[in-house]
């Protein structure tokens, strides 16, 4: 496995793709975050709410960005991050996250990080600051 120590600005971290967004994962993510908004889990609220369908939780996309520095725990951690949500994730949805580095400024690596669905549409966009140990 590389580290980060040898990731130049303009590379990435290996991407990683999300099994399809299943009804579990969202009713196993509400009792974790304790969000029970019903447009998540429930169909025919998700509808009346002039959804098409039940959408993930925003958090739960973004809490899995956290697994594409998973395999460098052992160099550092997550110091910060800024996040925008740029698209709903819809049940069977099929996930992958990306991470490039920006910028890198003695222990501090800041990555541009993004999301995107299945069709190539960008879900989830942002920032993470990885700091060394």
């Amino acid at each position: 496995m590389s580290t980060l120590t040898q990731l130049q600005v303009g590379e990435s971290v290996k991407e990683i793709q999300l099994e399809p967004v299943s009804r579990i994962d969202l009713i196993k993510y509400a009792g974790a975050s304790g969000d029970f908004n019903p447009i998540h889990t429930i169909d025919e609220e998700a509808k009346s709410a002039g959804l098409p369908g039940i959408i993930a939780h925003g958090m739960w996309t973004m809490g899995n960005l956290a697994k594409l520095f998973t395999p460098y725990f052992e160099e550092g951690f997550v110091k910060d991050y800024s996040i925008r949500f740029k698209g709903m994730v819809f049940l069977n949805d099929v996930i992958t996250l990306k991470a490039a580095l920006k910028e890198r400024e003695e222990q501090n690596l800041r990555f541009q990080v993004l999301a995107v669905n299945q069709n190539g549409n960008e879900v989830l966009k942002g920032e993470v600051l990885f700091t060394q140990y």
